[in-house]
């Protein structure tokens, strides 16, 4: 065959989805994968098209807004939708690749054969509708950039020496020893820790004798730090569980910015919005004891600084609790927490419903 189409909503893309485009690249000498929204839909097209066009880089992927309402048996209603598929693919149709009960007419309608894959869903027991029904559920049957959407990103932040490293691997470890899905929970280091030891072992370089007390930092490498976290936690989303623990984040870096550098700092406040968090959790530094670890002179900041974080999440509106108590008072608080931001689920909007 000579030109393929794959059509459908992807909302979101799994793993049915991708066995009937392997199987239609496979058949064809190209293919192209439309992707169909509607505007009442939660979930981007672009994103989706982002997605598709990730893991089929072979495919050209295209996409579409269809706002028709679905009714298989009015042929009017079948020339609404065509007339919007035409648009997307004005080029000639030889095959077209479908798990549907339409695929027959889809396939008329384009003038073209149509080549069924796995109607039965035998190979992958999975729809759209149940994973926007259960995500946790199919889970394994969902790609790298949709874990990495829909992961939920939960923060710990605190002001030096007050835990959140400690905290992070707890948790991570607590969602692990749940097994099951569970079982790959991962969790975040700070990369601002790293950056600062890689910054005191070059001057070391140079000044054998330096100590923290001798490193400076500038605005400039702020924005650096934002986003390499960032793209460690994005990293970090597409192979883990539906969970995932960040040691501080992009956030926590424009308050670092205030105690290093002073004032504001616009590029790392756009690079803390771009990431999508769900819950922070903030250690409270009393009854914490500070230790110096040779990157830490801040023991008598460390109110100020448990303000600054608490004041700056109610600010901008980021949902958090704080965490006070010994550590295991603490870490029950999270985890519970946590287990409550899960409960709550994933919040698609239904798509346009069926006529029958």
């Amino acid at each position: 065959m000579k030109h393929g189409l794959v059509l459908g909503k992807f909302y979101p893309p799994h793993a049915g989805h991708h066995l009937l485009v392997r199987s239609a690249l496979a058949a064809c000498e190209r293919l192209t994968v439309l992707v169909c929204a509607s505007s009442v839909e939660s979930v981007p097209l672009a994103d989706r098209i982002a997605w598709m066009r990730e893991e089929h880089p072979e495919a050209r992927i295209v996409g579409a807004v269809d706002d028709v309402p679905v009714d298989l048996q009015d042929p009017d209603v079948w020339d609404a939708h065509m007339a919007i598929f035409r648009a997307a693919v004005p080029e000639p149709v030889d095959v077209v690749f479908t798990s549907e009960p339409y695929g027959d007419e889809l396939a008329r309608r384009f003038g073209a054969v149509h080549v069924p894959v796995d109607p039965s869903r035998g190979t992958h027991p999975v729809s759209g509708t149940a994973v926007r029904a259960d995500p946790v559920a199919h889970w394994d049957f969902l790609s790298e950039p949709v874990r990495a959407a829909l992961t939920r990103r939960v923060v710990v932040v605190g002001a030096e020496s007050t835990g959140t490293t400690t905290m992070a691997r707890a948790l991570a470890h607590h969602y692990r020893s749940r097994g099951g899905v569970w079982a790959a929970t991962r969790w975040v280091p700070e990369y601002g820790r790293r950056f600062s030891e890689e910054k005191l072992a070059a001057l070391r370089e140079v000044r054998a004798d330096a100590d923290w007390t001798h490193i400076a930092f500038t605005g400039e490498e702020f924005p650096l730090i934002a986003a390499r976290q960032n793209a460690d936690e994005d990293a970090a989303a597409r192979t883990g569980s539906p969970v995932l623990f960040c040691d501080t984040d992009s956030f926590a870096t424009t308050v670092w910015h205030e105690r290093y550098v002073s004032g504001r700092n616009p590029e790392v406040e756009a690079l803390a919005d771009r990431v999508g968090h769900h819950l922070w959790l903030l250690t409270d530094h009393t009854g914490v004891a500070f230790e110096d670890d040779g990157l830490r002179d801040g023991e008598h900041l460390r109110p100020w600084m448990t303000g600054r974080f608490r004041a700056e999440l109610a600010r901008t509106g980021r949902r958090f609790i704080t965490l006070t108590g010994p550590h295991e008072e603490r870490l029950s608080t999270a985890v519970a927490a946590v287990d409550a931001l899960l409960a709550e689920g994933w919040r698609f909007t239904d798509p346009l419903p069926e006529r029958r």
